[in-house]
């Protein structure tokens, strides 16, 4: 691998025909999650946009939840030491037993995203890096009166005849910490028949890490070289 990403967010919105605002259902796969032992989520509250599972977290800014809304579940794993093989699976489990539970018959979409940092090699300064290595600005930026504290990128992949999924991708420099540049993966997938089974579910997710190993890193470390003069 050319670069060993740090993901810092897993985030996963499986959307479905809106249904009444219901806790009990939720309530009931809490407790059944207990009962199996080893539960993904330790807890359960009712908030104003619906029901939530979380865990305990340890450090600012970190989430590790699901929120049941009227039209989607939306996973949301931040900071945390999940793997992209555990929260595809995670979400597969607990979509199959909340779709029953919740009378899901349909899933009508999935968007992941996935946000990772890595450390250009060739560049102490990841603003560094995309100005001159990827951009190849040298005074340009004058134009603007002052320079750019923060660059990027995005770019937009829509559904063609080979592959029917959407993506997005995201580069910027990161405002933490000069060294890393950041890249987020945006991967929009179609409809599932729950009926046929929710394993499209855990694949869409692994697709999306696959688009950021094998599409994303490569893209960057094309540009990752100091350019003699």
């Amino acid at each position: 691998m050319v670069y060993q990403p740090r993901t810092i967010a897993f985030l996963s919105e499986v959307f479905h025909p809106a249904i009444p605002p219901d806790p009990r259902p939720v309530q009931r796969l809490h407790n059944q999650m207990f009962e199996a032992g080893e539960p993904a989520y330790s807890s359960f509250a009712v908030t104003p946009v619906g029901p939530v599972l979380s865990n305990p977290v340890a450090h600012p800014g970190a989430s590790s939840q699901v929120a049941f809304l009227n039209d989607r579940v939306q996973f949301r794993e931040e900071l945390g030491s999940l793997t992209h093989e555990g929260f595809a699976h995670r979400v597969f489990e607990v979509l199959g037993a909340a779709a029953p539970l919740r009378g899901i018959q349909v899933v009508t979409g999935q968007q992941v995203t996935l946000r990772s940092l890595i450390n250009p090699r060739a560049y102490k300064d990841a603003r560094a890096f995309l100005r001159e290595g990827m951009f190849g600005f040298e005074d340009q930026t004058r134009a603007l009166g002052r320079e750019p504290q923060l660059y990027g990128l995005r770019m937009v992949f829509p559904p063609h005849k080979e592959e029917t999924n959407a993506y997005s991708l995201r580069i910027e420099s990161y405002n933490n910490d000069v060294r890393s540049l950041f890249i987020e993966v945006q991967g929009t997938f179609g409809p599932t028949l729950v009926t046929r089974g929710l394993e499209p579910l855990e694949q869409n997710v692994l697709n999306a890490y696959r688009f950021l190993i094998d599409r994303a890193l490569p893209f960057v470390a094309r540009f990752d070289a100091r350019q003699q003069a």
